[in-house]
């Protein structure tokens, strides 16, 4: 059945509207794709971030006039999809690839990213690529890396240096500084041993005090004996 012009106008016009913000298309062609087969696939392709039509050609080319994909949908021929999305460009070239291992009754025309028409051989290749999630996630890594070795590695520092010490003490090497408090210790004794010192010393003074008068009081005595014995002495010789 023929649209009309107000239909295909409509058609156009919502076509233009999904394809304004895309950045990456793979057009499509197929032959005997049956019902069951076209849902599945435009579910891989809703899952992927991709949205699907099977389009005129002519239509397409006009619903794609001023937007990225232009120059893809540019002079079709034959049957023809096309599977869009504003998103990840190889989450999509990957879903396709896969469904189309499976199905070959869909093949591929061309497709584009970011402007660029790429052939058939440029799809697969793109869908051989590592996905933004893919790529997130190994610059996450190599992000990470270098604090992840430099907190093992202050760890492992740390850890070191605490089995250092403690062989080290294990091995006595900090107990020369404990053993000074011993002296302080011995002090005591030489304390209490000072009194019975002094009164030993104090014992021996007083004993040479009292020897020394005696001794000093005999040359007196002989003097004073001398002295009367030249009294005596004298009178006798007059």
């Amino acid at each position: 059945m023929a649209l009309t012009k107000a239909k295909k106008n409509a058609k156009v016009q919502m076509l233009a509207t999904e394809l304004e913000h895309s950045t990456s298309a793979i057009i499509g062609s197929f032959k005997g794709l049956t019902a069951s087969k076209d849902f599945e696939l435009r579910k891989i392709i809703r899952a992927a971030g991709g949205s699907y039509h099977v389009v005129k050609n002519k239509l397409a080319a006009k619903s794609s006039e001023g937007t990225k994909v232009e120059a893809a949908l540019q002079g079709l021929k034959g049957v023809s999809s096309v599977a869009y999305t504003s998103g990840d460009p190889v989450a999509l070239a990957k879903a396709l690839s896969t469904w189309v291992k499976d199905n070959a009754e869909f093949t591929f025309k061309l497709g584009i990213v970011d402007g660029k028409v790429i052939n058939v051989s440029e799809i697969q290749a793109l869908a051989t690529l590592p996905g933004k999630e893919e790529l997130f996630s190994k610059l996450l890594f190599l992000i990470q890396s270098p604090a992840q070795r430099l907190a093992t590695v202050i760890n492992a520092t740390g850890r070191n240096l605490a089995v250092v010490v403690n062989m080290a003490a294990e091995q006595g090497k900090f107990g020369a500084p404990a053993a000074a408090p011993a002296p302080v210790a011995e002090a005591a004794p030489a304390a209490a041993e000072t009194p019975a010192a002094e009164e030993a010393a104090a014992h021996v003074e007083e004993s040479a005090a009292g020897e020394q008068p005696s001794g000093a009081a005999q040359p007196e005595n002989s003097t004073a004996s001398q002295g009367g014995e030249a009294a005596q002495t004298e009178p006798a010789e007059g």
